[in-house]
C-alpha cells in the first residue's frame, strides 16, 4: 500500500507502508492493504503508519516520531482518501 502525506507547505512523505491509522471524525480507524475505498474528514490527532522500508527525507525527519515500531505525524485536521491501494492524507 502506498502512503502520501501532503501539507500546505510540501509533500512530506511518499512511501510504501503496511498499515495507516488516522483520527477520523467518528474515532480512530486503520487501513491495511486492499482496504475498501474511503474518503473521510480527520480531526486533531496523530497519523500512525508502519512498514518495512519507510524512507523519510532528511528535511522532514523532525516532523515524525517513532514509537513502538510505528511512525507518528501530528495533525490539526485534514482529509483522507484511500483508493486502489493508495492513501492520500491532506493534513493541516
Amino acid at each position: 500500500m502506498f502512503l502520501e502525506i501532503v501539507t500546505p507547505e510540501a509533500v512530506i512523505l511518499t512511501s510504501d507502508v503496511q498499515s495507516v491509522t488516522v483520527p477520523g471524525i467518528n474515532g480512530e480507524f486503520q487501513m491495511l492493504s486492499n482496504h475498501a475505498p474511503i474518503v473521510s474528514l480527520l480531526v486533531n490527532g496523530k497519523v500512525r503508519f508502519k512498514g518495512g522500508a519507510i524512507k523519510i527525507e532528511k528535511q522532514f525527519e523532525d516532523k515524525f516520531t517513532k514509537v513502538d515500531g510505528q511512525y507518528e505525524f501530528s495533525i490539526n485536521s485534514g482529509t483522507i482518501e484511500m483508493k486502489e491501494n493508495k492513501v492520500i492524507v491532506l493534513a493541516d
